[in-house]
Formats: C-alpha cells, structure tokens, sequence
C-alpha cells in the first residue's frame, strides 16, 4: 500500500508538467517561469534511503515493468541471429550479427564503448550463451546483460518490455534516481507509474516505507517536489 499522499503527489505532478509546458509555478515560495524544450523530458523519482548500511545489509536489486513505457527514445540494440538481425532492420532498431560480435575481439575499450552507446540490449536465445564468450564480462559489469528473445517471441514486444522495465539497485551510496514516465504522457499514466514504482522500491527494502526517508519527483530540467517525507 503506497504511504504517499495523494493530494501531495497530484498537484507535485501539476507543477512538474506546468513547468515542463513553460508555464508559471510556485517554488518555495517563489513565482519561477518554466520552458518548454524541443526534447521530451522525462519524470525521474529520486529517493534517499534510511536506516540502511550498504556495507553490512544485504544490496538489492529488482526489475519491474511500468504499464506505460517511461521512456520511448531509450536506444535498444539487438544482437541477434539473421532472423532477429532481418527483423531489426524492418522495424528500425540498431543491431549486430555474431560476425559483428567477433570483431570486437573482446576488446575491452570496444565493448565497454558498446555498453555506454546503448541504453540496454536483447539477444536471440541461440545467441545469448555466446554473450560472454564473444564479449567478455563487459555487458554483465556495465549492469547491460541482454534479456532473452525467443524464437516465438515478437521482437517489437520484447523491445517494447524492456523499454518499460524500471531497475533499482542497492550500491554503496544512500541515494537512488528512475525515470518512471514523460512529459508527453497523460497525467493519469504518470501517476500510475509513480506509484507502482514507489511500492515496488518499498517491496525490495527490509523495513519498506520505513527505510525510504524522502522522495522527489522532477523532470529532466524542472526543480524537485517533495512527494515523501
């Protein structure tokens, strides 16, 4: 159950869109104008945690899908079999063969630049044993393991699922920030997304609620409203 309050966390959102669309909004007491930009903005939630040791507690990790993707420019690049490889080229998204793997060489510098170009990846299942063998631990260090496409699956929906998966990962610091939804989305979805992934971070936690000590919610070049405290 969200412990977020709901009047707090709507007009949180109006102002973060508001701002977004250029409009006025108050900030801490103040009248600040906001801009619109010709990219579309993403809404990220920012957490501080408590009560919690990264050195001693158990570090968690978690994946979880949004109903609504949060952000529908994340580059995507398919390592694939020549089915997969066809496809990918028809519906547009980057890609690689096994030959186009190869002469990576496991090349440290070659894989580490392939890691940061792309935002995440999906791999044929034929394919997806070879990962490391072809490309060393590269891909597993930068948090970028390929998820799995099977030969039934479709591969625009297996792109599109991986597109709305939200990550939350216990480092070694207390703060954490996900992009959960954009500007261009309808109020209602952002909100949806919000809370779900707010629970789903508590889910992950020893305590829950009681180790999330503050939340922001802001968008790419909005200011930060306090949601949870």
């Amino acid at each position: 159950m969200s412990k977020i309050n709901k009047d707090t966390l709507s007009s949180a959102l109006d102002d973060v869109l508001a701002f977004a669309a250029g409009e006025e909004i108050k900030v801490g007491g103040e009248t600040v104008k906001g801009k619109k930009r010709n990219f579309v903005e993403t809404i990220d939630l920012q957490f501080t945690l408590k009560n919690y040791d990264p050195r001693r507690d158990k570090r968690f990790a978690g994946t979880f899908k949004l109903p609504t993707v949060p952000r529908p420019n994340m580059k995507v690049c398919v390592l694939g079999n020549d089915v997969h490889c066809e496809q990918a080229k028809e519906l547009g998204y980057p890609h690689m063969s096994v030959d186009d793997l190869k002469k990576l060489n496991k090349n440290k510098k070659a894989v580490k630049k392939l890691a940061k170009k792309y935002d995440a990846f999906v791999a044929s299942q034929a394919l997806i044993k070879q990962i490391p063998r072809l490309l060393g631990p590269g891909l597993n260090r930068a948090g970028k393991f390929p998820t799995v496409v099977a030969s039934s699956d479709s591969l625009e929906a297996k792109v599109n699922e991986v597109k709305a998966q939200i990550k939350f990962q216990m480092k070694k610091v207390m703060c954490m920030s996900v992009a959960v939804g954009n500007v261009s989305l309808s109020k209602e979805e952002n909100l949806t997304n919000i809370n779900l992934a707010c629970n789903f971070l508590a889910s992950l936690l020893k305590k829950n609620w009681q180790n999330i000590k503050v939340i922001y919610v802001k968008s790419t070049m909005g200011p930060s409203h306090n949601i949870f405290f």
